[in-house]
């Protein structure tokens, strides 16, 4: 038998040989499918994402236009009167041409109900039923007959217009605009509104109707849909031989265009536009993780390399192939998270109801595959060319992996510190002028990112302290405990990879939290001073006596009822409102701040100032003045203006020594329940006190503060609920990192678990071993996230909104905190189940 010779390793390979060595890479790699997989999870979850989002782009633009838009999907031509109108007459003709199947006359408008308060009730003309209907009947029937509209479920709860019951609006009078009419109406159904968001209570009734209620002469426009078959030019040139002058003429399907361009422009445009920005840096994520990965799975593959580097295969030709492989894995990687997303993407719908079906974006789907395989490859090519130099006097050893390196090179350690004193320099501009806020916010968002690039090159350093105190628990559980420890200390570069993407992840969860929170007590502090409470009732001339006061107080429906007293006092050139209301009567009272002193203080002889007020005067805490002839001592200034907008606030005895009246200039209450029909029993209630125990109703005025209020909660529960689900996905790449981690060190550290087992380390002490170190890298991850998160997060705040007070989330950090720990730890659980299933003697019978 001929013995077949070796080329030496630095001559050059011929076809033949190139092809073997990538197809002894693939072989290696289908020959063992685990670490495909493994490898490249973290690039199937980026992929998953990133077309996931796609996809969710398409819902929400296909819902909005399906449900909110103005051109039903039937609708052929629209003709818009613009500062005219069209007749009845008009769409009457319009009616008749032989090529019209329907046609809708249009009417958006509105009027107060009848009462000593109004109450608007918005009016608009709709069919009730067909295609170009733009209400669903909930409850009751559609309105057949004059005098009768349908309501919209605001308005059900809010004015308890429920089927079967009367009211009375306000129209204007056609002979004489200045006057009104009553026009009495039923209520015959509930219907909930697909063309508008229901922002505001609203009536519907059909075109036929809706002239006794409008207080328009015509329609705005009028929806036409064609018949089937019939000439579009030959119609559109009939329509327009009727329409009067000034009345334009549009196609269906040119209006659903602009709507679909306004639907995703806009709010919705910036929208998506963030959540590119969070995209971004779950696919950098990915690719760390992926990176870590694949510098694992080369390790593992030490001797083979070897072997071909021993038999003539030069780096260059053992890095391309490495590379090959990392595009093969995602490859498929990409396709396999792309396909999970449209199937999740049309699955959606079926699941909730109220949201339309994507398409299949075919390009979309092409540029993620291509996307995540590039991105693979760049994550791969560090390790492979590492591997690549591997010494073919590696193929002669006995480990399969090499140890894991404790130092890190010159040039990473100058790199890293060049980005720490970049990223403290660009922090700590801002600091010294933020008149320039734009430029301020890119200055600490570079600095952030300069941060998280010197995390990354100092990991191997920063890891060991920080292990050496949280891991102190884990060494006083015993040996478990301890071998937990020194799995992750001992290779810190690797734990220092996986803990980088753990922190990322923390660092925005825990930034967007801290940046909720300080939002939130802004809000809450704003709402404090504009909206106290959910009514304001405001009197002129004589006031309220404490009679009506009383009556409020006493209603059921009514709850928190406090009076105040106000009076202008003139001072130091301005003229100022003074009033007795007391913070603390309102529970929004303890939302409010004092910039100086303390709002304790306020009592006799003392006064609480706005921050206008204060500045104007040249006053601060502990400092004295006059007004209206008092001497007063301020016991605290505000951050901005007092509750309800007074300038100063006293207690009742100094207001009388202003010369105040004695009844009350007004009340703030709350709704005795939740939701408009709580809200709407208020209303009622003060407004019915209001008419029966008030000498002239005329001189009262009722405020409702709530929506205001509600919008703004509303605003950043929406930005809480969206920034949070956007860096979840970071957090989700980055459990994904740990699991892949844990799963290739257990197979790398097949022989070490095997030797614990002969040493008589049990099966469950060796799953809790494992599961310990997967714990350690969310506990490291986290450790270094909220070192990094929470302080970016109070300076983007102070510059963002520098009224914004700095409160920190401890509990809800505390809870990410743990929550993360506990999810690494998980991520830990299935290689540990694997690892104790080793027996000693496999262990030690294998060489890798």
């Amino acid at each position: 038998m001929n013995t077949p010779s070796i080329t030496p390793s630095n001559a050059p390979l011929n076809a033949p040989w190139r092809a073997s060595i990538l197809g002894s890479q693939l072989a290696e790699l289908l020959r063992r499918p685990g670490r495909l997989v493994t490898t490249g999870m973290s690039v199937l979850v980026a992929a998953f994402v990133v077309f996931a989002t796609v996809m969710a782009q398409q819902i929400t633009t296909n819902t909005t236009l399906d449900r909110f838009r103005g051109t039903p999907e039937a609708v052929s031509l629209v003709a818009t009167a613009g500062d005219s109108h069209v007749s009845a007459a008009t769409l009457k003709k319009i009616r008749a041409l032989p090529g019209v199947a329907e046609a809708v006359g249009r009417v958006d408008s509105g009027a107060p109900l009848a009462g000593p308060f109004e109450h608007w009730l918005a009016l608009r003309s709709d069919p009730g039923s067909g295609p170009l209907s733009q209400v669903r009947l909930v409850k009751g029937s559609y309105p057949e007959h004059a005098g009768q509209i349908a309501v919209n479920r605001r308005a059900a709860e809010e004015l308890e217009l429920t089927p079967g019951t009367r009211t009375t609006l306000l129209v204007p009078d056609r002979k004489d605009t200045d006057k009104t009419v009553k026009v009495t109406v039923t209520v015959t159904g509930v219907v909930k509104s697909t063309a508008t968001a229901d922002q505001q209570s609203g009536g519907y009734t059909t075109d036929a109707h809706i002239g006794t209620l409008a207080d328009l002469p015509g329609y705005q426009h009028v929806d036409i849909r064609a018949r089937k078959h019939f000439p579009a030019a030959q119609l559109s040139q009939q329509i327009r031989d009727i329409l009067p002058t000034g009345v334009t003429l549009t196609s269906g399907s040119a209006l659903r265009a602009q709507e679909e361009h306004d639907a995703v422009s806009g709010d919705m445009q910036e929208l998506f536009r963030l959540i590119s920005v969070f995209l971004a840096v779950a696919v950098g994520a990915a690719a760390l993780v992926a990176t870590s990965t694949f510098r694992i799975v080369f390790a593992q593959r030490l001797r083979q390399l070897a072997l071909l580097r021993a038999i003539g295969a030069p780096q260059r030709r053992l890095a391309a192939a490495l590379a090959v492989e990392g595009a093969l894995v995602g490859a498929v990687a990409g396709t396999l998270g792309v396909l999970i997303a449209l199937g999740a993407g049309h699955l959606a719908p079926l699941v909730a109801r109220d949201l339309s079906a994507p398409g299949f974006p075919v390009t979309d789907a092409a540029l993620v595959v291509v996307g995540t395989t590039l991105v693979t490859v760049g994550a791969v090519l560090a390790p492979a060319l590492s591997a690549a130099r591997v010494s073919p006097l590696q193929a002669l050893r006995t480990a399969g992996t090499v140890g894991g390196e404790t130092r890190i090179r010159p040039a990473r350690l100058t790199a890293g510190l060049l980005f720490a004193a970049a990223a403290t320099g660009l922090a700590a501009l801002p600091g010294q002028d933020t008149s320039d806020r734009d430029l301020a916010m890119m200055s600490l968002v570079a600095s952030a990112a300069l941060a998280f690039l010197a995390l990354i090159a100092l990991g191997p350093l920063v890891v060991r302290p920080v292990l050496a105190v949280t891991g102190w628990p884990l060494r006083r559980l015993g040996a478990t405990g301890r071998l937990a420890v020194s799995g992750v200390g001992g290779t810190p570069r690797r734990a220092a990879a996986v803990s980088v993407v753990v922190a990322l992840g923390v660092a925005l969860v825990s930034g967007a939290l801290v940046s909720l929170a300080c939002l939130s007590g802004y809000m809450e502090r704003a709402n404090a001073v504009e909206a106290p409470a959910d009514f304001r009732v405001a009197a002129d001339g004589k006031g309220l006596d404490s009679t009506v006061v009383r009556q409020f107080a006493a209603s059921p429906a009514l709850t928190h009822v406090t009076g105040y007293r106000t009076v202008q006092v003139k001072a130091a050139g301005g003229e100022f409102e003074v009033s007795d209301l007391d913070p603390e009567a309102l529970p929004t009272g303890r939302q409010i701040d004092a910039a100086t002193g303390s709002l304790g203080d306020l009592g006799p002889g003392h006064a609480v100032l706005s921050a206008d007020t204060a500045e104007h005067l040249g006053v601060t805490a502990g400092d004295a003045l006059s007004l209206g002839g008092v001497r007063l001592t301020v016991a605290a200034t505000l951050h901005g203006a007092g509750p309800g907008l007074a300038n100063v606030l006293v207690v009742p005895a100094d207001l009388d020594r202003m010369g105040a009246a004695k009844n009350a200039s007004g009340i703030f209450a709350d709704a005795a329940g939740d939701g408009f029909a709580a809200r709407g029993k208020a209303q009622r209630a003060l407004e019915s006190i209001i008419r029966t125990h008030v000498p002239d109703p005329d001189d009262v005025s009722v405020s409702v503060l709530s929506e205001a209020r509600d919008s703004d909660r509303e605003t950043v529960r929406l930005m809480g609920t969206t920034a949070l689900g956007l860096v979840a996905l970071t957090v989700l790449i980055a459990v994904v990192g740990v699991t892949a981690t844990t799963s290739l060190t257990a197979i790398e550290r097949t022989r070490e678990f095997g030797l614990l087992r002969a040493l008589g380390l049990g099966g469950g002490a060796l799953r809790r071993t494992i599961t310990m170190e997967a714990g350690l890298y969310g506990v490291l991850g986290g450790v270094l996230g909220l070192a990094l998160g929470v302080p970016y997060a109070w300076l983007l705040i102070r510059v963002a909104v520098t009224e914004a007070p700095l409160r920190l989330p401890g509990a809800q950090l505390l809870l990410v905190f743990a929550g993360l720990a506990a999810l690494t730890a998980l991520a830990g659980l299935l290689p540990a189940r694997r690892a104790g299933r080793i027996t000693p003697m496999t262990a030690l019978g294998n060489a890798e």
